[in-house]
């Protein structure tokens, strides 16, 4: 329960941010223009990469020394830093505003699709630090229902913001909600590093 959970907090942390993709499905959700087939779309990708992610580090795990093991680790506090300073300089960002255009079903799939996977963070978010993330966890069902509890954030968000976006425009467009929203997420992200440094690191030296 505790993997399930940590997973649900890492993979909500990461898709709570102001994006492009974030900002399409809103967009839809408040024109009701095919949401369940975009926030469906969001879903499942995000369950495919988060679960290739998983394997790819389970994969390796048995194939890295520690020094490697060690790089990985060090990638990993890189990118969660980065992603730190990121959201420090969002807070002071205006919000852009959404733009209404009806679109055909044939089209709103390959605009979701290219939201998705033309998007570089959803790599390093998605696959690189939620997988490494997975390397925590020794047995194989934590590490699924590690990615199980990511998985079902994105599936919360990605329904809540499709489909209550009529109702929650006001909220999502409000700058001191979001500020709010990412002082939280960096504080979630500063935990993270210290985790991986108590956890792994310090092991590795």
């Amino acid at each position: 329960m505790n993997a399930i959970f940590f997973g649900f907090v890492t993979g909500l942390s990461f898709i709570l941010a102001i994006g492009a993709q974030n900002l399409f499905v809103i967009e839809q959700g408040i024109r009701k223009n095919h949401v369940f087939l975009v926030t469906t779309i969001c879903i499942l990708s995000d369950f495919l990469l988060i679960f290739c992610g998983i394997f790819l580090f389970y994969t390796l795990d048995g194939l890295i020394n520690a020094w490697f093991n060690l790089f990985l680790n060090l990638s990993l506090i890189a990118f969660l830093i980065f992603f730190i300073v990121n959201k420090f300089k969002s807070l002071t960002l205006p919000i852009s505003s959404i733009e209404f255009r009806q679109e055909s079903r044939h089209k709103i799939i390959l605009q979701t699709l290219g939201f998705t996977f033309l998007n570089p963070h959803v790599y390093s978010d998605t696959v690189f630090i939620i997988g490494s993330l997975s390397k925590s966890y020794e047995m194989v069902s934590q590490k699924l229902l590690f990615g199980l509890g990511a998985g079902l954030a994105s599936l919360f968000f990605f329904y809540l913001i499709g489909y209550g976006a009529q109702a929650l425009r006001a909220y999502f467009l409000n700058p001191k909600i979001w500020r709010i929203l990412n002082l939280a997420i960096i504080i979630y992200f500063c935990i993270l590093v210290v985790m991986v440094i108590s956890k792994d690191i310090v092991k590795t030296i």
